[in-house]
Formats: structure tokens, C-alpha cells, sequence
């Protein structure tokens, strides 16, 4: 089984930062890689920012210049980096994690409960 914890959500003024972390346990055999989706109300899900098991890195156009990605392999933790945020940028964002476990050899999604992120001022 596998779980991610994401922490690091929450109400922030124009202009400012936030970082969200997310951590992953369970029976992890290898991680293909990690990301962080958003979705604002009423709009698709989308993708924020992924990094492969290499380290190499993917951004969306509406983020790119302003979201850091970045993973901890000991730990197993993802990291994003907000910041310039604007009211665009308000939504639930969700930690996915690819990985094939012990269990299941083949990769496959798993999904964090999401955390809310409210750009205002």
C-alpha cells in the first residue's frame, strides 16, 4: 500500500510564495516519477510540474518561470515552489506519484487527498 501526505497549502497575498511538500510511504520498490496537478473550480485538471526518476523536469506553460519542482530520493518527497502567485493560481494541487511497488511490479498512479492553495488579498 501507498500513501502520500501532502502539507504546505493554504491563503496567500498576490505576489507571494508558498512551497508544498509531499511525502510517500508504503511498499515503494521504484519511482518512475512525481508531480503536482492542480484544479481550480470548474477546470480541468491539469498539470503543474513533474520530475522524472533522472531529476529531469517538466513544467506547464501557465507556471513556467515562476513553480520549482524538485524530490528528495532518500526521503521520497516532492517539493514545489510557488512563487510571483496570482489568483490564476488558486486550486486544489495534488501530489502523483508513478511507482511500482512489491507488490505490483508494473507502475502505476497514486494519488494524494489534495491541498487547497487561495491566492487573495
Amino acid at each position: 500500500q501507498v500513501q502520500l501526505v501532502e502539507s504546505g497549502g493554504g491563503l496567500v497575498q498576490p505576489g507571494g510564495s508558498l512551497r508544498l511538500s509531499c511525502a510517500a510511504s508504503g511498499s515503494i520498490d521504484s519511482i518512475y516519477s512525481m508531480a503536482w496537478y492542480r484544479q481550480a473550480p470548474g477546470k480541468q485538471r491539469e498539470l503543474a510540474a513533474r520530475i522524472g526518476s533522472g531529476g529531469s523536469t517538466y513544467y506547464g506553460n501557465s507556471v513556467k518561470g515562476r513553480f520549482t519542482i524538485s524530490r528528495d530520493s532518500a526521503k521520497n518527497t516532492v517539493t514545489l515552489q510557488m512563487n510571483s502567485l496570482g489568483p490564476e493560481d488558486t486550486a486544489v494541487y495534488y501530489c502523483q506519484l508513478v511507482a511500482a511497488t512489491i507488490a505490483a511490479r508494473s507502475p502505476r498512479e497514486y494519488w494524494g487527498q489534495g491541498t487547497q492553495v487561495t491566492v487573495s488579498s
